[in-house]
Order: C-alpha cells, then sequence, then structure tokens
C-alpha cells in the first residue's frame, strides 16, 4: 500500500484571530455520504432513513456531524486559522451544511454557504463553505455537467463562485466527477468530458479577466496523473512548466512520492485534487500565490491524523468511513482531506 502523508502539528490550545500576512488555507473534503434523516422523494435517498438499510437515525447524523467538525477543526489547528474556503461533495442539501457550520467547533469559523441542489439520482451534490471576512463574494452559479451523446446521463453540477481575497479575483469551482462505475477504462469518456468542460469554464474566466486566479477542486474519481487530468484537464505537474493560460496541479508530485487520499483493494489513490491557473502558482498577477507549508516538501497536502484511520480488521490502514457495508463504524469518512496555502 502506498504511504498516507501526516501534515501539520496537533494543537492543544487554539486562538483564532487574522494576523496581517498569514497565508490562506484553501481545502476540500469528501464528506462520505452526508445525509439528513428525512425522506426526499425526488432522490434515492432510502438507504440513509431510519427504516432503510444502513438505519441512518438522528444519533448517527450527530455523530458523523461531530466527527467531520473535528476534523475540520484540526485543520484549522495547523494553523490557529480557520480555512478561508472549504470545496466539499458528497452531501445531501443545504439543510446538512446548516447544521455543520452551526457545530460547536466550526461555528467559530463564521462560515457561509454557496450550495445548488444538482440531478445526481441519489441527491448528494457539491459545495462551497467560505469566510466571508476573507473571501469576498461576488456571485456564484451551478453549471450542469454536459456528456456528449447521453442527454440523459445526470451527475453533481459543477459549483462555482467567484468574489476577491485580499482585493484580487479569484474564481472557484467544486466538483464530483463520474465514477469509475462499470470500470475505470470503460467509464473514463465521462471523466474527460467533466475535464473538458472544466478547462473550458477556466479559459473563459480567464479570457474575461486575465488577472483572475482560477481554483479548480473536486474529488475526480481519477489519480492526478490520469488522462483526464494530465491530457485533458492540462494540469502540469512543475510550476517551472507552466505557460500563460497553463494549469497547475500541486498532488501530481504527492502522488509520484506514493501517498493517498483513498484506499481500494490495498492500493492507494489520490482522486482529491486542487488545481490552479498559472497565475495563481507563479503570482506573475497581483501578489496572492501558492505557498508550501513551513517545512514541507511539496505544495499540495493531506490532512491525516492517528484517529482517521481504521486500526484492525480487513480495512486497516484505511481511512476510517462511516460505514463498511451497512455496519456503523462511527467514523469520518473514505477519502482524506487536502489543502493547499495561498499567501502574498
Amino acid at each position: 500500500m502506498k504511504k498516507i502523508l501526516f501534515t501539520g502539528l496537533f494543537a492543544t490550545a487554539l486562538i483564532f484571530a487574522c494576523f496581517a500576512g498569514k497565508p490562506h488555507m484553501v481545502v476540500f473534503y469528501n464528506l462520505e455520504n452526508l445525509f439528513d434523516t428525512i425522506n426526499d422523494p425526488d432522490t434515492w435517498d432510502e438507504e440513509f432513513l431510519p427504516d432503510g438499510a444502513r438505519k441512518w437515525n438522528t444519533y448517527k447524523y450527530n455523530s458523523k456531524l461531530a466527527n467531520i467538525d473535528r476534523v475540520l477543526f484540526d485543520i484549522a489547528s495547523i494553523d490557529r486559522e480557520f480555512p478561508a474556503v472549504i470545496g466539499v461533495s458528497e452531501i445531501e442539501n443545504r439543510t446538512v451544511l446548516e447544521d455543520l457550520i452551526a457545530q460547536a467547533k466550526l461555528s467559530h469559523g463564521n462560515y457561509r454557504i454557496v450550495h445548488y441542489d444538482s440531478p445526481d439520482r441519489r441527491g448528494v451534490d457539491c459545495a462551497f463553505l467560505y469566510r466571508p471576512d476573507v473571501f469576498k463574494l461576488e456571485g456564484s452559479e451551478a453549471i450542469k455537467f454536459n456528456m456528449p451523446g447521453m442527454p440523459n446521463f445526470y451527475t453533481r453540477d459543477f459549483v462555482t463562485m467567484w468574489g476577491t481575497i485580499e482585493d484580487e479575483p479569484f474564481f472557484f469551482l467544486v466538483s464530483h466527477w463520474p465514477s469509475r462505475l462499470g470500470g475505470k477504462e470503460a467509464s473514463s469518456p465521462k471523466r474527460e468530458a467533466a475535464a473538458a468542460q472544466c478547462r473550458a469554464i477556466a479559459d473563459s474566466v480567464r479570457k474575461a479577466n486575465p488577472a483572475t486566479k482560477v481554483v479548480i477542486m473536486g474529488d475526480l474519481n481519477d489519480d492526478a496523473t490520469d488522462k483526464s487530468v494530465v491530457e485533458v484537464l492540462g494540469a502540469k505537474a512543475k510550476i517551472k512548466q507552466l505557460a500563460d493560460g497553463d494549469m497547475y496541479n500541486p498532488f501530481i508530485d504527492v502522488l509520484k512520492a506514493g501517498y493517498g487520499t483513498l484506499a481500494y483493494q490495498d492500493a492507494w489513490n489520490l482522486f482529491d485534487n486542487i488545481i490552479i491557473s498559472d497565475n495563481l502558482a507563479t503570482g506573475s498577477t497581483g501578489e496572492l500565490k501558492i505557498k508550501k507549508a513551513d517545512g514541507a516538501k511539496f505544495y499540495g497536502n493531506i490532512f491525516t491524523r492517528p484517529y482517521m484511520i481504521q486500526k484492525e480488521g480487513q480495512y486497516k490502514g484505511y481511512p476510517l468511513r462511516t460505514f463498511v457495508g451497512t455496519n456503523f463504524q462511527n467514523g469520518f469518512s473514505d477519502h482524506f482531506p487536502v489543502y493547499i496555502y495561498i499567501a502574498k
């Protein structure tokens, strides 16, 4: 199995305050089926109901919220500063996000929500949490996924938002690309279509304003080195290779070094990526640019703690997830979160 990347220091006492010149953290986290307990007749959410296969109830839901709250708070503990932007996937609706940002620890981040209901059959969506004192929201939009030749194929929307950080223009996109159902190769055209659409969106944003710094994040259901990411989206591994209009993926080097964010059949994948435009990688426009954590080898970071890892059984060493089959594990997610820093 690939290695697990441990980052940051565990803080026992936290003081949350904004300091001039401090870096801003941007996070992505697949929350693994964060459903409420209420039936939505328009989606396939039956397994996450009290009488469903998983016996999903108020206790389990509240435990899941508290567990995610713990992870996000511990991410914040690295710098004693809540992340500026958190992209999430696999959430059922706005209500679960409202419940999440009201949790005991995360409530101190004063987060706001950007969310749209998507046409996914199971009703799971992508969304953003953002700190309005750091990211000044100007607008947002959900963009439908378009699979050429398959007009009736429905999946998660691309959720976008734009505004400023320290008076510099930013555009964020979070997505959850189509799964590998049917096999990696057979399903690859769907993820390649998602990659092409992400690239087209980024290019249109940069064409309208070349100074805008673009951040594309999400669970891509492909590794950082797969065709959809490297060839179609055009994400490059090295900042020095970038030309005007290119995209940089700091997680390519992380994957090549043997680290991953999820495990399957005793192998690690890195599906969770944060990919940025060349001007954010190089600082060619404005002053904000990507930054390594103090002492870090990579620009991309995977957040793990021992409590987030399965300690025994068939999945020992894997992320400690909420369920194995229908057996409640009271875990966190089957993915580890990822993050980057941006700073002057």
